[in-house]
């Protein structure tokens, strides 16, 4: 089985918005709606489980059917941090699916990611173990403790940013969390799955993902997750660009 975890339990603080962002409308539909379609769409993904703040799971509900997202198989409540929210929603896949399920961990509000770097995580998985998407940092990065003083500039050209999905087996990425959740410190300073493998001491395999795979989180986000939609709508209605995804799907 290939399973996405779609974790949507963010509060919307840093939009200003008076509802959680994964829930504003852009073109009619909410944030995480457009989200899940991108699974929803995709050939090789048979399962969807979605983790957030327990208020909205009713609402969930309603948008899930009417939308038609099928795959849907769980919407499950969040728990006191992101970590332990993923975990929630790992665990709950766990249940009804067998340990060497692939599962691709994804935020609510990135509802840019390709097709192919879909395909990508599921590969990736297959071939490493695990598959973190990236992609290539065209700005430099500067390090500094104080946000006063540049300390370190790494070299451009080793420098990432990474995204989402972030795939494992099932099985094995429960079992890191509990490693993780077992010691004193449990989810401090992890602010991704990347950086809990990599807290203890796992090698994290990177796959290569799309330019636009932004995660709206402030208002200038909105904007330009608005002029990928009509950029898209322009290379449907002219022809140009790249295929279509929806052409990819049998």
């Amino acid at each position: 089985m290939n399973i996405a975890v779609i974790f949507a339990g963010g509060s919307g603080v840093r939009m200003g918005a008076g509802i959680p962002k994964q829930f504003l409308e852009i073109n009619g539909k909410p944030i995480i709606v457009h989200t899940l379609e991108l699974f929803e769409n995709h050939n090789d993904i048979d399962k969807i489980y979605i983790v957030m703040l327990k208020d909205y799971i009713p609402y969930m509900s309603k948008l899930v059917k009417k939308f038609a997202i099928s795959k849907v198989c769980g919407i499950v409540e969040g728990g006191e941090t992101g970590q332990d929210s993923i975990y929630n929603g790992l665990k709950k896949a766990q249940s009804e699916n067998p340990d060497d399920s692939i599962v691709l961990i994804h935020d609510g509000v990135r509802p840019w990611v390709s097709y192919d770097t879909i395909c990508n995580n599921i590969e990736g998985v297959k071939q490493n173990g695990n598959a973190i998407t990236c992609t290539p940092c065209f700005e430099t990065i500067l390090m500094s403790t104080t946000g006063k003083t540049v300390e370190t500039v790494p070299y451009r050209k080793d420098t990432y940013a990474a995204q989402a999905p972030q795939s494992f087996y099932l099985g094995e990425i429960i079992a890191d969390h509990d490693k993780v959740r077992a010691t004193e410190n449990r989810y401090d300073n992890l602010v991704d799955s990347c950086t809990l493998i990599k807290s203890i001491g796992k090698e994290a395999h990177m796959v290569e993902g799309n330019r636009g795979n932004i995660k709206v989180t402030t208002p200038e986000d909105v904007y330009m997750y608005r002029a990928l939609i009509q950029y898209r709508e322009n290379e449907q209605a002219f022809g140009i660009g790249s295929t279509p995804d929806i052409l990819k799907q049998k």
